[in-house]
């Protein structure tokens, strides 16, 4: 069971941002910007690619509805979404909230946030998705 797996199932402690029975959204642990957020399928699968159309298109579904509650728990121009990242063989979208491009370059220094400051973040994010 990779690292991504075990986050889902809840073996290793994350900020939870929404989730469903395919499909589960938790907070990036070295976060671009407040609200980075990375999304994933249950089941692992290594390439995005490799998913079934059907099971892409309830991804992009589940990732949409993510991105819309980023995009109201943190105003900002656009959520960005990256697939981005050979780290986890485990497919995973990345939903960036964006003022600018900029705020989506992996080049960048990580923030620093407290726990509590992650926590809240997913809160605000879970609050919305829920909704």
């Amino acid at each position: 069971m990779d690292i991504f797996s075990k986050i889902a199932a809840g073996e290793i402690p994350s900020y939870k941002c929404a989730e469903n029975e395919e499909f589960y959204a938790f907070l990036d642990i070295n976060p671009l910007v407040v609200g980075h957020t990375l999304v994933i399928p249950r089941r692992e699968v290594d390439y995005y690619f490799d998913m079934a159309d059907d099971e892409l298109a309830r991804y992009q579904q589940f990732v949409k509805r993510v991105a819309i509650a980023i995009k109201q728990a943190f105003p900002c121009r656009k959520v960005a979404q990256v697939v981005l990242g050979l780290e986890v063989p485990h497919a995973h979208v990345h939903l960036i909230p964006m003022q600018s491009e900029a705020d989506a370059d992996f080049r960048r220094e990580k923030l620093k946030l407290t726990p509590e400051e992650m926590q809240q973040a997913a809160d605000k994010i879970l609050q919305a998705f829920e909704r």
